[in-house]
Formats: structure tokens, C-alpha cells, sequence
């Protein structure tokens, strides 16, 4: 009787572990047919992570995987929304006013995702990323980005990759380069992290405001991460840093020209007549750089469009 009973027991968990597998292929094939909607407030009647953990109590690991995946969607969404609204001259009030606030339930979900499982480390790196990037390109909230890592770090102390991504977090959305270095710091204590982390962190505090040490962090960056995308991410940005160095030049070589010229060049074609460039120059990507009246910029339809925030200078005074 007993082996029964345990025979049924374990049929019935095979069914339900089934139908749930079906479930999420099903749930999966009717997004592909019929994508979503973008989420609203309505969407996140739940809005307490433990109270939704509760809920799902065997499926903690499967809802954090839905909602991960709805806030990636949701993120992706939303920056599609605002790129389609940087293309309108004047856009209606109605439109402006509702892309205002179009990352809104961003880090809900967020929260949500890694209140459903704690030790989902991709929602925590990635998620961070998404927060910290500027508007349009994300809600330019690194605080909300540190707030994020911080709950990861209360679950996993020695997660020292947590501590590092703070710490690139002041350094390239805040500017605080103290606040990064002392999470460098932080990072290269733990056991196990990695030996350049001490010396990144002398490098923030010593030389904070300048390029060559937003290479020092991107490199490590590339070279540390487990996860493709964030190396991926961290090659874009080193070739923003290369992009920037080029864009300094070309506007040196064409304020000389303006001076012996007794005018700014109108377009790449004067520049290219006086034969100072033998062509139109080109950013790391192969997109040529734009000029007008003198100005050069990078183009808008450049992979590495926009540029990141110049960092001003590390305040070398002691702190008070």
C-alpha cells in the first residue's frame, strides 16, 4: 500500500512538473504570436517580494524566471518607445508625458525577480546595468542600481563581482570616485577576488578623472566577466573611451584649420579639398563623424551612440 501511495505521489509530481513545462512553452509560443503589452501599474498588483514568494512557494525559481524575462521585455520596450520618440520633432504632450516615466516598474520587477530567488545573479549584474544607464537609454538611476547590488550582498556577503559592479557604478554614472575606489577596496579583501582590484582601486583614487583609468576599469571589466553580454558591453565602452580620444583630435585639426582659414569649415568636403584628411574620418565602428559649422560629433546611427558623460577631475583634497 504504501509503495502505491508513494508510486501515485510521485506520478502526480511528474504531471504537475509537466503541465508547468507545458505551461511556460505555451506561455512562451503565445508571446512570439501575440506580444505583450507594455506593462502597467496594474501589472504588479503584487508589489512584496516576500508576500509573492509566499504565493508561489515550490515555483520561487520559475516565477523569478517570468518576471526576470517580463523585465528585460519590459526594459527593452521602453527603450524602443523612447528611440521611436527622439524621432518626433514636436511630440504631442500626451505622448511626451506618458514616455516620462516609461522605466517606472522597472526596478519593481527588478525587486521582485530577486525577492522570488535571492541568488539570481544575472538579474542583479544585469539589472544594475539597466538601471544606472542614462535616460533614454535606461532611467539613469545608479541609486537604484547600488540598492539592487547591495540586496544581493546581504544575501551572498563574499559575492565580491557585486561589490565591484558599486564600485563601477559611482565611478561611470556618479562620477564619485572615492565611493569606487573604497568598493574596489572592499572587492580585492574578499577571498578568492581577483589581485587587480587593489591596484584598480589605487588607480580610481589616484587618477579618477581621466580616460586612461576608465580603460583601466573597462579592461578589467572585459577580461573578469563570466557573462558575455557584460564583456561584450565592456568592449563598446573602450571604443567609446577610443572614439572620444579621436573626436578631440578631429576638433583640434579642424580649429587649426578654421584659424588659418579665417573660417570653420561647412562640411567634411572643404577639409577633404585643403587635403587635411584624404576622406570623411570614421569612428572605431566604421560610421563616419559628423561635422557641421566647424563641430565635429559622433553620429546618432553609431553603435557607440551616445558617448558616455566626460568624468571631470578626481577632487584631490582630503576629505573633510
Amino acid at each position: 500500500m504504501r509503495d502505491r501511495r508513494v508510486t501515485a505521489i510521485a506520478g502526480v509530481a511528474i504531471l504537475a512538473a509537466t503541465l508547468v513545462g507545458a505551461s511556460v512553452e505555451l506561455q512562451a509560443l503565445r508571446d512570439r504570436m501575440y506580444p505583450p503589452r507594455a506593462l502597467d501599474e496594474e501589472s504588479l498588483y503584487i508589489q512584496s517580494g516576500p508576500m509573492l514568494r509566499r504565493l508561489t512557494v515550490a515555483y520561487n525559481a520559475l516565477a523569478a524566471d517570468v518576471y526576470w524575462i517580463r523585465a528585460i521585455q519590459y526594459y527593452g520596450d521602453a527603450k524602443r518607445q523612447l528611440a521611436a520618440l527622439a524621432g518626433v520633432p514636436d511630440p504631442p504632450p500626451m505622448l511626451a508625458a506618458a514616455t516620462s516615466d516609461a522605466y517606472a516598474l522597472l526596478y519593481p520587477l527588478l525587486d521582485l525577480t530577486t525577492s522570488l530567488d535571492p541568488r539570481f545573479n544575472i538579474a542583479y549584474r544585469f539589472g544594475a546595468v539597466f538601471l544606472a544607464e542614462p535616460y533614454p537609454s535606461g532611467p539613469g538611476r545608479p541609486d537604484l542600481a547600488v540598492t539592487l547590488l547591495e540586496k544581493g550582498l546581504r544575501e551572498r556577503p563574499d559575492k565580491w563581482e557585486y561589490m565591484e559592479d558599486i564600485g563601477f557604478v559611482h565611478y561611470w554614472y556618479d562620477h564619485d570616485y572615492r565611493a569606487a575606489a573604497d568598493w574596489f577596496g572592499k572587492a580585492s579583501q574578499v577571498p578568492g577576488a581577483p589581485w587587480w582590484l587593489r591596484s584598480l582601486a589605487a588607480t580610481t583614487l589616484a587618477q579618477g578623472g581621466d580616460r586612461q583609468s576608465s580603460r583601466v576599469i573597462w579592461e578589467a571589466i572585459r577580461q573578469s566577466s563570466e557573462i558575455d553580454w557584460l564583456r561584450q558591453d565592456a568592449e563598446r565602452r573602450l571604443l567609446q573611451l577610443q572614439a572620444l580620444d579621436q573626436l578631440d583630435a578631429l576638433q583640434r585639426t579642424l580649429d587649426d584649420y578654421a584659424r588659418r582659414a579665417g573660417a570653420p569649415a561647412a562640411d567634411w568636403s572643404a577639409i577633404v579639398r585643403a587635403r587635411v584628411y584624404p576622406g570623411t574620418p570614421v569612428d572605431p565602428t566604421g560610421t563616419p563623424y559628423m561635422m557641421r559649422d566647424g563641430r565635429v560629433t559622433l553620429a546618432q546611427s553609431s553603435r557607440l551612440w551616445p558617448l558616455p558623460e566626460e568624468p571631470r577631475a578626481v577632487d584631490s583634497r582630503p576629505p573633510s
